[in-house]
């Protein structure tokens, strides 16, 4: 049995493409089951695997200061024990028919992924194993005890560590009291404080069968994809739960210098920046890849790592999320570069604030994002996630087959718009852990 799978594995493995996918429109299909989840189906028939995830709303954005890390806590316990199956039992049934089990944890969503062969008997046990561990979580009191201690002593090994000291700083300035700012694994006294019950009332109250959302691809028709939805979900908790976010509050402009001894400043600048649906999600996205998310090509690159030398690397993102996610810049540097790479970076980021891109550099994102794109839909597994995003933002069907006209669509002006719009520099947050006492510059905020 074990050859068998492995050989079939390794088939899958050589089968990095999906052609017939990747050329041309995503056929999604959607429906509800009997209790109100939400189904997104694609049938791939190319290669003899299975894909599925189920997610709700259940991230660390539903936990509260005295609860920080419970949401992890319980998404992390799912699949340490559940239908009458102690963890080593789970991983022994996974094994002997080649499933995969994974996990999906972010600031809105929890849920997670199964991936299996679609012969009968691999489907089936992999099928009946995830149903339970969805539907009948177990949380051993002894397993929690062991994984409160693991996560705890990372935390107390993580807080030592300046890139750590500089992300919770961040957040706090960014978010403020949003739940945005509670990390995801929670805090040292949060977690040794959570027991059996706190998990058991997160799970009823967040993973009910109305707020989950499955996402499947692979092989099956859709006859046996809407039966699958039904069984993953029929035993949930009954009702719905949505995610009921406050507004992110706008930050008040501010430098906080914590020291450190680490050979090199880590800074993080940030603003908060886009929901999922925001209407300037394409002209800000395209706009960061120009100034900082294009790897080497990009203004911050060129600024601070090739004409002077300041940094290895430099980066900023948006991550969308259900609230506005953050707007971030990052990079490290010698402690005592720390107020000139300041200086460069924010004068970059004023300057394309102000003026937006150039034709030519334009041009340039949209070839690479236009280019580099069937890369994002290449694999099932990329697929699904794909499929699950659409699903818990229930963006439009057709958004992965939009999404490069769109890209094309973006203009100058709508850029330099966008960015005025979402970043105000002056209001801009910034951390540094590490910096030399005797920079004279580490706290202007302003070029």
């Amino acid at each position: 049995m074990g050859n068998r799978i492995f050989r079939a594995l390794a088939a899958l493995a050589a089968a990095l493409l999906l052609p017939s996918l990747a050329s041309g429109a995503l056929p999604i299909q959607h429906w509800q089951t009997a209790g109100g989840a939400r189904v997104y189906f694609v049938e791939s028939r190319d290669l003899p695997i299975i894909d599925v995830s189920v997610d709700f709303p259940a991230g660390s954005s539903t936990d509260t200061e005295s609860s920080s890390g419970r949401a992890a806590m319980t998404q992390r316990l799912l699949s340490l024990g559940a239908g009458g199956l102690d963890e080593n039992q789970i991983s022994a049934r996974l094994a002997d028919v080649g499933a995969q089990l994974g996990g999906r944890f972010d600031p809105d969503r929890a849920g997670m992924t199964l991936r299996t062969l679609s012969s009968t008997r691999e489907r089936e046990q992999a099928f009946d194993l995830f149903i339970r561990i969805l539907q009948q979580p177990e949380f051993p009191a002894a397993v929690l005890e062991r994984e409160k201690a693991r996560v705890v002593a990372a935390l107390k090994e993580a807080d030592t560590k300046p890139e750590t000291i500089a992300e919770r700083a961040f957040a706090r300035l960014v978010f403020g009291e949003h739940p945005y700012a509670l990390r995801e694994s929670g805090e040292v006294e949060t977690v040794a404080a959570l027991t059996r019950d706190d998990l058991l009332a997160h799970y009823r109250a967040r993973y009910r069968r109305g707020a989950a959302v499955v996402s499947i691809i692979g092989d099956l028709s859709r006859a046996e994809a809407y039966a699958l939805a039904e069984r993953l979900t029929e035993g949930l908790p009954e009702g719905n739960s949505g995610l009921d976010l406050p507004p992110v509050p706008l930050p008040q402009g501010q430098t906080r210098r914590i020291d450190h001894p680490a050979t090199q400043s880590h800074i993080l600048l940030g603003y908060p920046g886009v929901s999922r649906n925001d209407p300037d999600y394409f002209p800000l996205y395209v706009g960061n890849y120009i100034l900082g998310g294009g790897g080497f090509v990009s203004r911050l690159n060129q600024e601070v790592r090739e004409k002077r030398g300041l940094a290895y690397s430099v980066y900023s993102y948006f991550l969308p999320l259900k609230a506005q996610g953050p707007f971030q810049i990052g990079l490290q540097t010698q402690k005592e570069q720390t107020g000139e790479a300041l200086r460069v970076v924010r004068e970059t980021l004023q300057r394309f604030v102000a003026q937006g891109p150039t034709a030519e550099e334009l041009k340039r994102a949209k070839q690479h994002i236009v280019g580099a794109f069937p890369l994002r839909i290449d694999s099932n597994r990329k697929i699904l996630e794909h499929l699950a995003v659409i699903g818990f933002y229930e963006l439009p069907l057709t958004y992965l087959d939009d999404f490069l006209k769109k890209v094309e669509a973006v203009t100058l002006p709508e850029i330099r718009e966008a960015f005025q719009r979402r970043i105000d520099p002056e209001r801009m947050v910034t951390v540094v852990v590490g910096a030399s006492e005797h920079d004279p510059d580490i706290s202007q905020r302003r070029p």
